[in-house]
Order: structure tokens, then C-alpha cells, then sequence
């Protein structure tokens, strides 16, 4: 008792017991408790021997029940049972992975990183490295908020799917059915990119719900097409939606079509998605940290943008408090945490529940996890704004698939994913993956431009690799 008074008194406020670590300043839960932490130490093995690294605090996802419960019950805290469950880890192998982690930050492939994975019971790993903010010198904790881009879609369509499920929509329905503007679409007959004159024609086909969840109904982005990067409309012209690129359902284009599956989802919910993702998704998963506008307390946890110069250096995005919308995107715009999104994906590696919270049916998960878009195959598209993103080496060119709203990986590599994974990503370099087949997924968050840099690929690939070498070690334990 003696040291749990000298760990009230002490001015930095921080105690070790048994290898853990409690602090006034740890991460703290919903209710604002401090959590029982565990010290990741420095960068170097021998150093961290010697006990000279610089201790970093992370959340103890890996302590017993028993522990918690020991612990809080001696200094005297509410006891708060953890949100994501977790099984023991081989200590070696996690230490290795943290150290591949903190090497890319070391020598500036990154300027910092929050990596986290999870089976089917729960945490498997989490580190995170390097700085939140390299001008302040403020260090990455893992409940860094992070700007997820793309990595919204996966949410849209589980809001989408939901609604399938109540039987207010179909996939193969048209979508002007219940969004009018994209009635009567046209396609690009020809676009000169020289002058950018351009013909148009009616579309033949309609564009469907299933059409605008898999990317094959003909809308692209700027930097997807340099034919849409270039195209200004004439005077007197407007188009709410395109001109397309193809007939819609006969080719893959990564695109704005979940933009308007956000769309579909408020006009049949009248609610905002914002509301309709808390009511509906984020507080049955208790993913407390995920939101297009975050409160103006936790805006000190955002992690500040980067991007990439010619030299390979970073640029360090002038800190600014994020403006408050009123209008959102289906297609991207969220905040999140690696520990927030992991629940999300850990909820479909669940077929649709999570810790008792049932968000989609078993069925609605594994058509999500089909492939939707028939002989149609995903294309490794060549950037048309390098500035914004590289090319998308991700892709197995032609051979991979897509469900709905998930890159459905072809190949099995060795020590990788399974054949059958999901996965995509956004666009300040955030990806994750779920193997359903291995029974584990990840996420790794970066916040830099360019997308698919080559450097934030090989750190994502290391980090796959050392979960499965996790995996593998448990599974041989057993």
C-alpha cells in the first residue's frame, strides 16, 4: 500500500506493478478510468535489455480478466471490464513485429503508425509508432483518431446491407428508383484529350444498387481516369452523375459509386448517415471513436497529414481543427481508431455480431464476401494524379474480384492472407484485411499522400506477415 500512495503523490502519476503500468495520463476507457497499460520499450532490443529505451504506454488488451480485476481492486478503480477481449501472444514474436514497426518510422518511411489485429476472440496485436505530430513532437498513442477515407465504404454498405436485410431494397434494383438523379445516364462516346471535346450517348443499361456497391457502373474519380480528371462540362451543361466510362456492369472502376450509396441510404432511412451509422453501427460495436465530426475534447488525439515530396522527405500539413459537417459522404469522410475499426471488422470475421451485439445476419456476410461482379476482374488502375495516388499495386491485375464493398483477394501467399480475404483501404494510406478462412484481421493507419505508397505497402505487408507469424505461433502453442 505503501507504493500505491507513493503512486497517488508522485507528480507524474504513474506506478508499475507486476510488469504493468498505471497512469493518470494512460488511455482511458468510455467512462474516462485509466486502464490497467503495459510499457512497449524503446527501439532497440539491447537497449530495451538494459531498460535505457523510452517507455511507451499502450492499453494492456493482453492482461488476464483475473489481473485487471486484481489490480483495479487494489488502487481502488471501478472495475471495467475490457472492450476487446484477447488471448495471450508469444512475447518474442509481437517484439519482433514492434521492432520491424519502429524501424520504418526510424528511417522516415513513415512518419508514424498505429497497427492493430484481432482473431475472432480478440486482440491479437497493437503497437503504434513514431509521432501524431512531427512539428509538436507528440508522440502516437494506439487511440489515435485517424481521417479512414475510403475505409467509410465498408461501413456504408454494411448500412446498405441492413437494409436489404428489412426488405426495403433490393441490389438488383434500378437505383433511380429511389435516387432520380441518376435516371437516364450518359456514357462518353469519344473525348479528345488534347482539346477536351467529348461526345456523349444515352446509356443502355440502367445502373442497379449492386452496380454502384461493386464499382461497376461506370462513375470514376479524377484520379482513376485521366479522361474524368480532364473533363469539364460545356456551358449549359450538367451532369449530377458522370458522364459514365462503359455500360454499367460490364467493367470495374473504382469510383463514386458508394457516394451514392450513402445517398440511397438517407433517402430510406430519413436520417443523415451519420446518425444512422451511431444509431445503427457504432454504438452496437461500441466503436466510441468513430464519427464524421469529432468533439472538439478528443481533437487533440487527430493525427496530422502528411505527403510524400519528390526527394521522399514529408511535408507536414499545417494543424487545423476540423471543420463541422452537415452533409456526409457515403464514400469516405470518417474518423476513426485502429482499436475502433478492428470491432468493425472483427464483427464481419464474426458473421455479422460482435461481443453479443448482432449487426447483420450470417447470410448478408458471406454475400458480402462473393464475388459480385462475375468475369469482370479488378484492375491494378494507373494513377491519374501521382500527386494524390500511385498506381494501385495491391491489385492481382484482372484476376482479383469484388464483393460488396470489398476487394476479394484471388491468391493465397505464403505466410499472407488466405485466397477468399477482404480488404481495401483510404486514401492517406489506411488498410486493413479480414481472412476469414485463418480466422484474423488487421488494420494498419497511416496519414500521408500519396495512396499506395510504395514504402506504406511494404510496411503493411511487413505487418501482415508478423500477424500470421502470431497466428501461427498460438496455433502451434495450442
Amino acid at each position: 500500500m505503501q507504493q500505491i500512495a507513493w503512486f497517488l503523490a508522485r507528480p507524474e502519476g504513474s506506478l508499475s506493478l507486476a510488469g504493468r503500468v498505471v497512469s493518470r495520463d494512460s488511455p482511458t476507457n468510455i467512462l474516462g478510468w485509466p486502464v490497467v497499460c503495459r510499457v512497449f520499450a524503446g527501439t532497440h532490443p539491447a537497449r530495451d535489455q538494459a531498460g535505457i529505451g523510452t517507455p511507451r504506454l499502450q492499453p494492456a488488451m493482453k492482461t488476464s480478466t483475473s489481473r485487471h480485476i486484481l489490480l483495479l481492486a487494489v488502487i481502488g478503480l471501478p472495475m471495467i471490464a475490457p472492450a476487446q477481449p484477447t488471448r495471450p501472444v508469444e512475447n518474442e514474436t509481437e517484439t519482433a513485429l514492434s521492432g520491424v514497426l519502429q524501424v520504418a518510422v526510424d528511417r522516415k518511411d513513415v512518419p508514424g503508425v498505429v497497427a492493430m489485429a484481432g482473431d475472432r476472440l480478440g486482440v491479437v496485436y497493437q503497437g503504434a509508432f513514431g509521432r501524431a505530430e512531427t512539428a509538436g513532437g507528440r508522440a502516437l498513442g494506439t487511440d489515435a483518431i485517424f481521417r479512414i477515407a475510403s475505409m467509410t465504404k465498408a461501413v456504408t454498405a454494411v448500412a446498405l446491407m441492413q437494409l436489404v436485410e428489412a426488405g426495403r431494397v433490393s441490389l438488383d434494383d434500378p437505383a433511380a428508383k429511389y435516387l432520380p438523379q441518376l435516371a437516364h445516364p450518359v456514357i462518353f462516346e469519344s473525348f479528345d484529350a488534347a482539346t477536351r471535346d467529348y461526345k456523349v450517348r444515352p446509356a443502355t443499361r440502367v445502373i442497379t444498387v449492386r452496380h454502384l456497391l461493386t464499382h461497376t457502373s461506370g462513375l470514376g474519380y479524377g484520379f482513376t481516369s485521366a479522361t474524368l480528371r480532364d473533363f469539364k462540362p460545356r456551358d449549359g451543361e450538367h451532369y449530377e452523375a458522370g458522364p459514365l466510362l462503359f455500360e454499367p456492369g460490364t467493367d470495374w472502376l473504382y469510383g463514386t459509386g458508394i457516394d451514392w450509396v450513402g445517398r440511397l441510404v438517407e433517402t430510406l432511412s430519413s436520417q443523415t448517415i451519420e446518425d444512422y451509422f451511431q444509431a445503427r453501427i457504432f454504438r452496437p460495436l461500441q466503436m466510441v471513436d468513430t464519427s464524421y465530426n469529432v468533439p472538439a475534447p478528443k481533437h487533440g488525439r487527430i493525427v496530422n497529414l502528411h505527403r510524400r515530396l519528390t526527394d521522399g522527405s514529408f511535408e507536414e500539413r499545417p494543424r487545423t481543427a476540423p471543420k463541422i459537417l452537415t452533409s456526409f459522404n457515403g464514400g469516405g469522410g470518417l474518423y476513426s481508431t485502429a482499436g475502433d475499426y478492428l470491432r468493425f471488422l472483427r464483427m464481419i470475421l464474426n458473421n455479422g455480431e460482435l461481443d453479443g451485439a448482432r449487426v447483420l445476419a450470417r447470410e448478408t456476410v458471406a454475400l458480402m464476401g462473393r464475388n459480385q461482379i462475375g468475369d469482370v476482374g479488378v484492375h491494378a488502375l494507373k494513377s491519374a494524379l501521382p500527386e494524390m495516388s500511385a498506381d494501385f499495386q495491391f491489385v492481382a491485375d484482372g484476376r482479383d474480384k469484388w464483393g460488396l464493398s470489398f476487394q476479394i483477394t484471388s491468391d493465397h501467399v505464403a505466410g499472407k492472407r488466405a485466397a477468399g480475404s477482404l480488404s481495401w483501404g483510404g486514401i492517406n494510406n489506411t488498410y486493413f484485411w479480414v481472412d476469414p478462412a485463418t480466422g484474423v484481421a488487421g488494420v494498419i493507419l497511416m496519414q500521408f499522400l500519396p495512396f499506395s505508397d510504395p514504402r506504406a505497402l511494404a510496411l503493411y505487408d511487413a505487418f501482415e506477415r508478423g500477424v500470421y507469424q502470431i497466428i501461427g505461433k498460438k496455433t502451434v502453442a495450442k
